[in-house]
């Protein structure tokens, strides 16, 4: 099997599930409109690192996890109450920036936000069952096999697919940057309303099985 197959197949997957607007991405264009696009790129390379390593897992163990739904239950919960922390957190205890175009910004250094992009990324579950499904689904249509050079072309094919999609969010906020006051003073309020619809997505797929 050529090993472009499932880099093809990990860079479109990644694209679908990161294309809508999400925590990371979000952050990656508020942080490009508050701190420039150079810090808002070292933030997309620290999520890159995790997610790097979050889809690695992920495949390596696709077949267990996929035999074992108490495994995927127990990670839909545990994302779910992240979930639910975070949108709190961003609904109420966080102010807004209130920033304007004409303001003075105060650059965070590279280090700092290369490690809030791995902390951003690392607490979101959804990649992990996510990327075991996309896996085993394309082993089951012969696209995809478990064994080296297939893994790491499906993971670098993510990681391609998420940093393309990261980089046209920052490439679309800073070309929309003299229009971006809405967006930005309110960032706060719209990632805790994503992060919320999502952890009850997440809760209502936990209470399907069950029910």
């Amino acid at each position: 099997m050529s090993i472009f197959v499932p880099f093809i197949s990990g860079f479109i997957a990644s694209v679908i599930g990161v294309l809508p607007p999400g925590l990371i991405n979000l952050t990656a264009a508020k942080v490009s409109l508050t701190d420039g696009k150079k810090r808002a790129m070292m933030f997309v390379f620290g999520a890159l690192f995790v997610i790097f390593y979050q889809t690695y897992i992920s495949v390596i163990f696709a077949q267990y996890i996929n035999s074992h739904q108490d495994i995927i239950v127990l990670l839909r919960k545990i994302e779910f109450v992240i979930f639910i922390g975070i949108s709190i957190y961003y609904l109420f205890f966080v102010k807004n920036p209130n920033l304007h175009p004409d303001e003075e910004f105060h650059l965070k250094s590279k280090r700092n936000r290369f490690f809030m992009g791995m902390l951003i990324s690392a607490i979101n579950f959804f990649p992990i069952p996510y990327y075991v499904l996309v896996s085993i689904s394309l082993a089951n249509y012969d696209l995809f096999i478990f064994d080296t050079l297939s893994i790491y072309s499906l993971v670098f094919g993510v990681v391609a697919g998420s940093f393309s999609v990261f980089y046209l969010y920052i490439l679309f906020f800073n070309k929309m940057k003299t229009k971006a006051d809405y967006f930005v003073n309110n960032m706060n309020k719209i990632i805790g309303i994503i992060t919320g619809l999502i952890a009850f997505i997440t809760l209502f797929n936990v209470l399907k099985i069950y029910f």
